[in-house]
């Protein structure tokens, strides 16, 4: 089993001290040792050895590939073992799964899906919580994710979003996440009918953490459908919640917020115009415009221009600045706070974009040679000599 793996322990060696840490390196005959209770052992020692597997693979790459022997046999204690054996391999598994693209795919391969599946459906919260973490860590990997889906995994992580942990909630969302790349999984997503659970999500976490980003990238994913669109309308708050994302988001969940917000739009303007408006839309997508990253940029300057209240069609309007769009719409929105918030967002806007301006000039004034500069200025010039 470990044959040639001197130089792959010297190697180890220089990989940061995620691998080293504070605690004493184990040796190649002590992770030998693991892996022979694991398979021969009474089911006690197993669940030992799978607890050490966990420990020794937290923050070890070296460990991880050392230990991947053994994935076979913690596979076979979830088949097989105990409520208690079952936990501790499915603890051991997630941590030689993290960071390892071959323990992961290993994993699969091994039969870990069905077990899991059962898993998902325990009434012994804590397997069902570790169950969501080990495909969410699973279906990182490209390779599984077609036999994830293929295993019935969909339906049951969309009940863990309904009705499970916050933490098994949070690891359900992620794993959708990533199997919704396969856009016919997005189509089996929403006939399970995800969007009030994913705005229930929104609406109890933390709009800026890396959770909810995965969360706002799988709502704009689903109103590319106008399956999503609908039921995003027709949920209490769902609109408002997006556009909540536009101002308290992070950088991506923002970008992925004023993507779905312009998908609806750009599907059907009659229908969503006024919906995303009521929701005081403006203070945000401004915000956006001279904050969020390019891509967010675009986008919301886009959304501006079609949540203007205009009887021509685009191609026989003139090309209008930013701040006329948004004057334009402030002078129509209902509600004294909203107009005056975003009268005050657009009157900072002009600001931070004279000032652009201003250093623009400064900076070509800077660089300008004698010759460009305008003919009377040079005359002036020669004659003061």
């Amino acid at each position: 089993m470990f044959v040639g793996m001197g130089s792959s322990e010297t190697q180890a060696r220089g990989e940061g001290s995620g691998d080293c840490g504070s605690e004493r390196r184990v040796s190649l005959a002590e992770l030998q040792g693991i892996m022979d209770r694991i398979r021969y052992e009474t089911e006690e020692h197993k669940v030992q050895a799978a607890l050490e597997i966990r420990r020794l693979t937290k923050t070890s790459s070296r460990n991880r590939r050392h230990l991947s022997g053994a994935i076979d046999s913690l596979v076979s204690m979830l088949r097989f073992g105990s409520s208690r054996s079952s936990e501790a391999a499915i603890l051991g598994l997630l941590n030689l799964a993290v960071k390892d693209e071959r323990n992961k795919i290993s994993i699969v391969e091994a039969g870990a899906l069905k077990p899991l599946i059962v898993f998902l459906e325990a009434t012994n919260s804590d397997l069902q919580e570790y169950a969501t973490a080990a495909l969410f860590t699973l279906s990182a990997s490209s390779v599984n994710k077609a036999s994830i889906s293929a295993s019935g995994a969909i339906p049951l992580l969309v009940n863990v979003l309904k009705d499970g942990s916050q933490q098994a909630k949070k690891d359900a969302v992620a794993a959708l996440y990533n199997l919704s790349t396969i856009t016919d999984n997005l189509k089996t997503i929403l006939l399970l009918h995800p969007i009030p659970p994913l705005i229930g999500f929104l609406k109890a976490h933390k709009k800026s953490s890396k959770t909810a980003e995965k969360c706002c990238a799988l709502l704009e994913s689903l109103v590319g459908f106008d399956e999503g669109r609908t039921a995003l309308t027709a949920e209490e708050a769902g609109v408002l919640t997006v556009v909540e994302i536009l101002e308290e988001g992070s950088l991506q969940s923002r970008e992925h917020a004023v993507g779905a917000l312009l998908t609806m739009c750009e599907s059907d303007r009659s229908r969503y115009r006024e919906a995303i408006l009521k929701e005081g839309v403006i203070p945000g997508l401004l915000e956006l415009t001279v904050q969020g990253t390019l891509k967010s940029q675009g986008k919301a300057h886009r959304l501006l221009e079609l949540l203007r209240d205009s009887p021509y069609p685009r191609s026989e309007l003139q090309a209008d600045t930013l701040q006329n769009i948004v004057s334009s719409i402030v002078s129509k929105i209902d509600g004294e706070e909203q107009a005056e918030k975003a009268k005050k967002m657009l009157a900072e806007m002009v600001q931070i974009s004279m000032e652009q301006s201003l250093r623009q000039l400064q900076q070509r004034a800077l660089m300008c040679t004698p010759s460009e500069l305008p003919a009377a200025k040079r005359r002036s010039e020669v004659s003061s000599k």
